[in-house]
C-alpha cells in the first residue's frame, strides 16, 4: 500500500479546488483579502514595497459575493422544511441534528450557503463510538445515536465509486481530511492532522508518524467497523457536474468582486493623490525662503517668479468612479440571474407543469439539495435499523422574479382573470397572509361583510328615497 498518497487530492478534487482559495479570501472579508497580498492585489510596475504595503493596508473589501450568497442561501429556508416518511425517533433528532445544539433548519442553511459558495459540500451521517454498549437502553444512556457532521469541500480528498442499476453511483472508498484538538500537558493543546478513510462497513483513521528519506509516513492510528453496509456520506452540490463534482454557481461574481477589490484600491490611491496638491515654484533662487502658512509670506526679486499649487484635473477620478459603479451593477445582475427562470419552448401539456427548462438555477440547486437531504435522513434511519424508510423533503422554491406582485394579482382577480382563491393561495406563499389561515372561517367573514355592506347600501337607498318623497311634497 502506498501510504504516502493517503492525504493527497485526486485530480478531480484538485481541479475543483483551484478556485477555492479565491472564495476563502472573499468569505474571510477584508482581513483575509489583505493577507492574500499580491495574489489578489498585484503590485504596480516599479511600485516600491512600502508604497504597496500602505496601499494594501488601506484597501477595504466591498462584500458583494458574501452578501449575495447569504441572501440566496436563505431563500429556500424562508419557510420550515417539510419532511414526511420518517419515524418519530428521527424527528426527535431535529432540534439537535449534529449533537452540538444545531437544529436541522440551521444545519441545512449552513450547507446550502457552502454549496452556493464552493459548489460542493459533504455531510457524514455518523454515530459515536460505542464502547461497552450492549443494549438499546445502554445506547440511549450513552447518547449513541446517529447525527450529521459538516465536511466542507476542502476536507474531501477523494473517493472511489461504483454504479448499480438500482442505486446509481455509490461510494466504495472515501478519504476525508480532519484536524482535531488534543490535550497537550496539564493546560496546553495541540492540533493534529489526520485522514479518515471510509469503506462500506468499516473505517480507518490515518496519522503522520515520521519522515523517512524525505517521505512523510502515514500509518493507521485507529480503525473499526460499522453496522451499516454503505459509506454514510452524502454530497451536496452547487452546480452538479457529475457524482461528487460541483461548481460554484457564482464563481463569475467572485471574480468580479476581486476586480472590484483591485479597482477600488486604484480609485482610493488616485483620490489620495488628487486631494494633496503639489506646490510648484518657478524662478525662485536658493536664497529665496519659501514659507508656507496662513500668516506667512514669501518674497523674491525675480519679477518672473511664480509660486502656486498644482491640482489634479479630476477626469480620471470620475472615470474610475463610473467604472466601479458599472461593475457593481454587473455584480448585482450576476447574483440576480440565479433567480431568473430559464424560458424554454413548452407544449400545451407542459404549460401548467413544473417544466425543467423554466426553473431558475436556484430552484434546480434547491431540488438537488432536497434529494441529498432525503438520503441523509435515509442513512439516519439505516443506523436505527430501518431499511424501509423513504423520506420526502420539500423546501421553499417559490422565489425570485417569477413571484407576481400581490397588487397585480388582486387586480387580475377584480377583472375575473384569476379566482380569489388563487389570490389567497399566492398571498400565503408571499407571506402576506398567515400560512395557517382558516379558509372556511375567512369565507364566513367575507359573507358577513358582504351582507353588512348590502344592508348599509339598502339603508342609504331608503334614506335617499325618503328624502326625495319629502322634497316632492303631497
Amino acid at each position: 500500500m502506498d501510504d504516502t498518497k493517503v492525504d493527497q487530492q485526486t485530480s478531480a478534487v484538485a481541479e475543483m479546488a483551484q478556485v477555492w482559495p479565491i472564495i476563502d479570501s472573499l468569505v474571510g472579508g477584508t482581513l483575509a483579502m489583505r493577507k492574500a497580498g499580491e495574489k489578489l492585489l498585484p503590485k504596480w510596475p516599479k511600485e516600491d514595497g512600502d508604497s504597496y504595503k500602505e496601499r494594501l493596508a488601506t484597501a477595504v473589501l466591498f462584500g458583494a459575493f458574501n452578501r449575495t450568497t447569504e441572501v440566496l442561501a436563505a431563500k429556500p429556508f424562508a419557510r420550515p422544511i417539510q419532511i414526511e416518511g420518517v419515524s418519530s425517533a428521527i424527528e426527535d433528532f431535529y432540534p439537535n441534528i449534529d449533537m452540538e445544539g444545531t437544529d436541522l433548519h440551521a444545519f441545512c442553511g449552513h450547507a446550502m450557503l457552502a454549496c452556493l459558495r464552493y459548489g460542493l459540500h459533504g455531510v457524514l451521517v455518523d454515530v459515536p463510538k460505542a464502547e461497552g454498549v450492549r443494549s438499546k437502553a445502554d445506547e440511549k444512556a450513552a447518547g449513541i445515536r446517529p447525527y450529521f457532521t459538516h465536511y466542507p469541500a476542502s476536507s474531501i480528498l477523494g473517493w472511489r465509486s461504483n454504479k448499480s442499476a438500482d442505486d446509481g453511483n455509490f461510494l466504495t472508498q472515501l478519504r476525508l481530511k480532519e484536524q482535531i484538538i488534543e490535550e497537550d500537558g496539564p493546560f496546553g493543546e495541540k492540533k493534529v492532522d489526520q485522514v479518515r478513510v471510509l469503506y462500506p462497513g468499516k473505517w480507518e483513521v490515518w496519522r503522520q508518524t515520521k519522515i523517512l528519506d524525505g517521505r512523510t509516513i502515514w500509518e493507521v492510528y485507529d480503525s473499526g467497523t460499522t453496522s451499516v453496509d454503505v459509506i454514510p456520506f452524502v454530497f451536496f452540490y452547487g452546480l452538479r457536474d457529475g457524482f461528487g463534482i460541483g461548481k460554484p454557481p457564482l464563481i463569475e461574481l467572485a471574480y468580479m468582486n476581486v476586480e472590484h477589490w483591485q479597482s477600488s484600491s486604484d480609485q482610493q490611491t488616485i483620490l489620495h493623490v488628487a486631494r494633496v496638491p503639489v506646490l510648484f515654484a518657478k524662478g525662485m533662487s536658493d536664497e529665496d525662503e519659501i514659507v508656507i502658512g496662513s500668516k506667512a509670506a514669501t518674497s523674491t526679486k525675480n519679477v518672473d517668479a511664480d509660486l502656486k499649487y498644482v491640482e489634479h484635473s479630476g477626469e480620471a477620478i470620475e472615470s474610475g468612479r463610473q467604472s466601479i459603479h458599472d461593475l457593481e451593477d454587473r455584480m448585482r445582475q450576476t447574483g440576480a440571474e440565479l433567480l431568473t427562470e430559464r424560458q424554454g419552448e413548452v407544449t400545451a401539456q407542459q404549460v401548467n407543469s413544473e417544466d425543467e427548462d423554466n426553473r431558475s438555477t436556484l430552484q434546480k440547486i434547491t431540488e438537488e439539495f432536497e434529494d441529498s437531504l432525503e438520503y441523509c435522513l435515509k442513512l439516519m434511519a439505516l443506523w436505527l435499523g430501518d431499511k424501509s424508510a423513504d423520506p420526502e423533503v420539500e423546501l421553499h422554491k417559490d422565489f425570485g422574479p417569477s413571484e407576481m406582485d400581490p397588487d397585480v394579482l388582486m387586480g387580475a382577480a377584480d377583472r375575473k382573470i384569476v379566482s380569489k382563491q388563487t389570490v389567497r393561495e399566492h398571498l400565503k406563499r408571499a407571506d402576506v397572509l398567515e400560512h395557517d389561515l382558516d379558509e372556511d372561517e375567512e369565507l364566513k367573514r367575507l359573507g358577513l361583510e358582504q351582507t353588512s355592506e348590502l344592508d348599509l347600501e339598502a339603508k342609504k337607498q331608503k334614506i335617499a328615497s325618503d328624502s326625495s318623497d319629502k322634497l316632492a311634497g303631497p
